[in-house]
């Protein structure tokens, strides 16, 4: 029995905005991640599988509208919600995943049906939604999706015309504070039913407007089985189809037994031109540098070279962990059988 069991998750990577979070937020923010950790680690406490560890974490995710996957999704420039999630069993390769659903209540258990019961790895729209009530799961109304933070985010979005990734603008939110208040203390000031250009939504530590907001989950188990299983609501505003690296193996969720576990989060086309969950695996096989060389050198300097903004989680089959970034906070931590689990959002 492996004596290193442990868990890992994330919530999105981005540039933090201090000034925009009380203490109250931040504390709620570290709670949430606390209860989804605790979870994961009661599941590998009891013998559970790796599997059923991340399949759990990324489930209470997607039910917490904090962070972008499930309910409190992001919006498409249609003003829908379009899911994406995938999972993978490092002990055998098995992987399933599904994109662009609109009703499936938690993207992630359709993901684990298509690698337990399909021949296939991934379904996406109405073929994806199909499966998973054929499978019994829990099909909602698209307005389950909802919550006012989004809404908020997506029409200031909308007011931009521009798409917005989902944790980051910290510098330029910053840079034009003054500015606006001068302005708009000078002048009658914009229209206040709809949000200024540099407002975040209130109350969160990573810029809202511009966070990279996926959510995944990473675990050791008992029985030295690794696993892996990211979930997303997309880009703010993005057009209606598009699809990131969450649901796409090798890409936004990696786990081989042999090497690691790798869940990702960031400016999905990068990660997917650098199969950046893969490279970590790759790197580690080919090149024999341990989990937190890897992943490092992925994050810090492969993903830079072509703008990549983010970061990832990783897991070894001996425990070892990393959970490096390359912007100024990710919404993270992990915890072991039998330790207090540890949280972060700053560097």
């Amino acid at each position: 029995m492996n004596t290193n069991a442990v868990i890992a998750i994330h919530g999105g990577a981005g540039t933090i905005l201090r000034a925009s979070m009380s203490a109250s937020a931040e504390a709620e923010y570290h709670a949430a991640l606390h209860a989804v950790l605790s979870a994961g680690q009661r599941v590998l406490a009891d013998g559970g599988s790796a599997l059923d560890a991340v399949s759990e974490a990324v489930r209470l995710l997607e039910d917490c509208p904090l962070f972008n996957a499930g309910r409190g999704a992001v919006y498409t420039a249609a003003g829908t919600h379009e899911l994406d999630a995938a999972i993978m069993d490092g002990s055998t390769l098995d992987a399933g995943a599904i994109c662009c659903v609109k009703r499936v209540r938690n993207p992630v258990l359709a993901a684990r049906r298509v690698l337990e019961r399909s021949d296939h790895v991934l379904f996406t729209g109405e073929g994806a939604e199909a499966f998973a009530s054929a499978q019994g799961l829990e099909i909602v109304e698209p307005a389950y999706f909802h919550t006012e933070a989004r809404h908020r985010q997506w029409l200031l979005a909308r007011g931009q015309q521009r798409a917005m990734l989902d944790h980051d603008g910290a510098t330029l939110a910053a840079s034009s504070s003054a500015t606006d208040n001068d302005s708009n203390t000078a002048n009658a000031g914009p229209n206040r039913n709809e949000p200024t250009p540099h407002e975040p939504t209130p109350h969160e530590p990573i810029d809202p407007n511009r966070k990279f907001g996926t959510v995944g989950a990473i675990a050791l188990d008992q029985h030295g089985h690794v696993a892996a299983a990211t979930s997303t609501g997309g880009v703010t505003n993005k057009q209606v189809g598009r699809v990131g690296d969450t649901p796409l193996i090798g890409a936004g969720c990696y786990a081989d037994d042999a090497t690691c576990a790798v869940s990702t989060t960031g400016s999905g086309e990068m990660f997917m031109r650098m199969v950046a969950a893969y490279d970590v695996a790759a790197q580690m096989a080919y090149r024999n540098v341990s989990v937190q060389e890897a992943a490092h050198d992925v994050v810090m300097n492969r993903l830079p070279k072509i703008d990549g903004r983010g970061g990832l989680i990783a897991v070894d089959a001996r425990g070892n962990i990393a959970l490096p970034f390359n912007t100024e906070g990710m919404y993270r931590g992990f915890a072991r059988v039998g330790e207090t689990p540890v949280t972060a959002i700053y560097r």
